[in-house]
């Protein structure tokens, strides 16, 4: 009964966190509501400042210029409301972790989300400019290029899902080796392929210029060899460490020791029957 009970209190504080997170992301998007427009004529700056003089984009469908401006907003509400989400993810799963996967889980999700932000800025500030002009001044002599804004967004999208992802390198690096799944040592053999893999990706998910595919493939390629630097140093940190003592409460139970537990359940079991 007591599980059950127990299972319940589970189900009722996920709702809430979740009910949470979720009533933050809509007053925050109906906050931003009147400002829609706005929102993705930043978002559209990039485009507008190459286009020629008197270029514009266009809609192509009727609900569009509606439609389009609301998800920017939905969007940019998701993205500054992420921290909280993440708050109440944490507050409902940090009662079932190990103190020393606290210390570990906390800065990494910090960190994720600061770099997708940075993969986020990189794009927007440095690679759209260099995309949208090259694709301008490509188009032959008598070609308008008008964009419809709902390609467009769709492009950003893309662009952002890839550079935010790339940035994350970092991190994948650094939770394989923490974990113990990737040796330091294979990470470092495993250099040529990842250079070659962070062009590969360049190519099919930038347009077909060569700066483009440049600005993805080298970032990626730099940012592995960082997480490679940071998770080494970490490791040699972690041997450093004094084993965590046998009365400590949230020291991870080693094989042997849930051996002995399972033996002492049974022995107890047998004394009872």
């Amino acid at each position: 009964m007591d599980g059950t009970e127990t299972f319940i209190s589970h189900l009722i504080e996920l709702r809430d966190r979740l009910l949470r997170a979720v009533i933050a992301w809509i007053i925050l998007f109906v906050c931003l509501f009147p400002f829609a427009n706005d929102l993705y004529t930043l978002l559209a700056e990039p485009m507008l400042a190459k286009l020629p003089e008197g270029g514009q984009m266009i809609a192509t469908e009727v609900v569009t210029p509606f439609f389009v401006p609301i998800k920017v907003a939905m969007m940019t509400a998701f993205i500054i409301t992420l921290p909280y989400i993440l708050y109440q993810v944490w507050a409902f799963i940090a009662p079932g972790l190990y103190s020393h996967e606290k210390k570990f889980i906390v800065p990494m999700v910090a960190a994720s989300f600061l770099l997708f932000a940075c993969g986020m800025a990189f794009a927007y500030f440095l690679v759209f400019p260099v995309v949208f002009g090259f694709i301008i001044g490509i188009a032959p002599v008598g070609v308008a290029v008008m964009t419809d804004i709902n390609k467009y967004l769709d492009f950003v999208i893309t662009m952002f899902l890839a550079f935010g992802i790339t940035f994350e390198v970092p991190i994948v690096v650094v939770a394989l080796a923490y974990t113990g799944m990737v040796e330091i040592k294979q990470f470092k053999e495993a250099r040529p392929y990842v250079v070659v893999g962070a062009f590969v990706i360049g190519a099919i998910f930038t347009p077909p210029d060569v700066v483009s595919q440049f600005m993805l493939a080298v970032p990626l390629w730099l940012l592995y060899e960082l997480g490679v630097i940071i998770a080494g140093w970490m490791m040699r940190n972690k041997k450093k460490e004094p084993d965590a003592p046998e009365d400590d409460p949230y020291r991870p139970m080693s094989i042997d020791d849930m051996d002995k537990e399972f033996d002492r359940i049974e022995d107890e079991q047998k004394k009872v029957t």
